[in-house]
């Protein structure tokens, strides 16, 4: 029997699994790190021990629980959140803290800085869109402008996947999703090597991993890395790639018409597409599989809205949990489920840690619009559910607003795909099924599958022939009384944002001259 291994890092957990050559999940480890948040806008991961150490320990919990011989496992594919930007020497040591993916805002002057440099035009050809947080090269100029001391000792700039295959192999990589979309445009999409000229205002050009196919192997666990993980030395490793891109491949994202709605600690929807389609709204990238496209979209809170809520406005369900009662986050929806469309009159806008898509606009924050005396906190928890509703269903009206886009199937994965209620939701809001596969763990079994693609074991030869493992699970169809009574709620939450923007910007800078 053969076994693949895939282990992915998130922003509040880190999840693997051990997969058998069938497609069977034998065993699956899980453990919990903190996101930090230095300073507003900045979030941040300790890469050592969030990301490495969590691959170290998950690693040997599903060997222990398995008593699987790691020289059966053909292959390991990992994936992390992404993009994120961490410097490290030449001993892979990180020399600062990851600066994470779109949630963190602080390269907005960077931004600036460079669309003055290369002109909006440049950028809007580059990027079909404006810079935002999510793109690395801002981030790694912040860190040539403000942490220079930390650049000049800077042999690469690593994303998280990069970071853990380097450690286990010694290979800098990154995958070409990942590479040409977060790091563009400092790498030539044609040769896939970086361009000196476009990086000049920003790194060295040797600063940066090399690019491959996320299933490509990358490398092969080193003797150093079999110590501290229990695989065995020599085991292949696939480049991997970035949490919704692995999460997407799990749940069949391989074809246009499939679309990935992911329900994380934020929310990241990938759409297949034949085709590049622009909007300045979106993004737009190739995807994984060769060939695909994709138009994506995010919403920087889902779980971490639904987290802030247990442990600002439920400490008691949290308190009971601690103390073995239920879980938390099922305590909290007593109530929910009997409150009408729209919250009898409330409107939240989820911008708790800024906004990526389709705003775009790190100084964004959280509004709770039509409060009044009537209302519980199980008002506004359906609320902050009812929220990201809205947000994906903006988004989707967006992208089905080009004729080259449509959306013939929406799968749900990621934490938020175990609550029924929230599911129900966000299919109401959109007037459109939303189904979830029978194996929910996410990107770790996008990881195994790839990694089983990547050493072309019998039956997993292509991405078409991963679908065959993937199994339906439920399927939400959508009350159409509900979905009417949803739409003039919507019609407000389109406005909200513009009619609040300027008082949140100000807000900002308020909060940020005090600080």
């Amino acid at each position: 029997m053969a076994y693949f291994m895939g282990i992915d890092t998130g922003t509040n957990s880190s999840k693997g699994i051990l997969m058998d050559d069938q497609g069977e999940i034998l065993a699956m480890q899980t453990t919990q790190h903190e996101m930090q948040n230095p300073k507003p806008g900045h979030y941040e991961h300790d890469a050592d021990t969030d990301w490495w150490g969590d691959f170290c320990r998950i690693s040997r919990g599903l060997l222990r629980e398995t008593g699987v011989d790691p020289g059966q496992i053909k292959a390991v594919g990992i994936s992390a959140l992404g993009a994120d930007c961490l410097p490290v020497d030449e001993a892979c040591n990180p020399l600062r803290k990851a600066i994470l993916y779109g949630i963190d805002a602080r390269a907005t002057e960077e931004m600036e800085q460079l669309t003055q440099m290369y002109g909006q035009e440049q950028i809007l050809a580059w990027y079909g869109r404006p810079l935002c947080s999510s793109d690395v090269m801002p981030k790694i100029l912040w860190i040539k402008n403000k942490e220079p001391e930390v650049y000049a000792k800077t042999y690469k700039f690593l994303t998280g996947s990069s970071y853990i295959t380097a450690k286990l192999t010694g290979s800098y990589v990154v995958d070409r999703f990942l590479g040409l979309a977060s790091f563009n445009p400092l790498y030539d999409p044609e040769t896939w090597k970086p361009v000196p000229e476009l990086c000049a205002p920003v790194c060295r050009p040797d600063q940066l991993a090399e690019i491959r196919e996320a299933a490509d192997i990358a490398g092969y666990v080193t003797e150093s890395a079999a110590a501290q993980t229990g695989l065995a030395p020599g085991t292949p490793v696939i480049t991997g790639t970035d949490d919704s891109g692995a999460e997407a491949i799990s749940c069949g994202v391989v074809e246009p018409g499939k679309m990935m709605l992911q329900l994380g600690s934020s929310v990241y929807m990938i759409l297949g597409t034949d085709r590049l389609i622009d909007d300045p709204r979106l993004w737009r990238e190739e995807f994984i599989v060769p060939g695909l496209c994709d138009i994506s979209a995010g919403t920087n809170t889902a779980g971490s809205l639904t987290k802030w809520y247990r442990d600002t406005i439920f400490p008691d369900a949290l308190e009971q949990e601690r103390s073995g009662g239920g879980n938390a986050y099922q305590a909290m929806l007593s109530g929910v489920a009997e409150i009408p469309p729209g919250s009898d009159g409330l409107i939240t806008l989820p911008y708790l840690a800024g906004e990526r898509t389709p705003v775009n606009d790190p100084e964004a924050r959280g509004v709770l619009f039509g409060l009044t005396l009537r209302h519980t906190r199980a008002h506004l928890y359906r609320s902050a559910l009812e929220a990201v509703g809205y947000s994906v269903a903006q988004q989707v009206r967006i992208m089905e607003s080009h004729p080259e886009a449509r959306v013939d199937r929406i799968i749900a994965v990621g934490g938020g795909a175990q609550n029924p209620i929230w599911l129900q939701i966000i299919a109401d809001i959109l007037g459109k099924p939303v189904s979830t596969p029978k194996e929910t763990v996410g990107a770790c079994y996008g990881d195994a599958l790839m990694a089983a693609l990547g050493v072309k074991w019998p039956g997993f030869e292509t991405y078409a022939s991963l679908t065959k493992y993937i199994r339906a699970g439920r399927t939400y169809i959508p009350d159409p009384s509900a979905h009417s009574r949803y739409a003039p709620y919507l019609a407000i939450y389109d406005e909200l944002y513009s009619a609040t923007a300027q008082f949140a910007h100000r807000l900002s800078r308020l909060c940020g001259e005090e600080g």
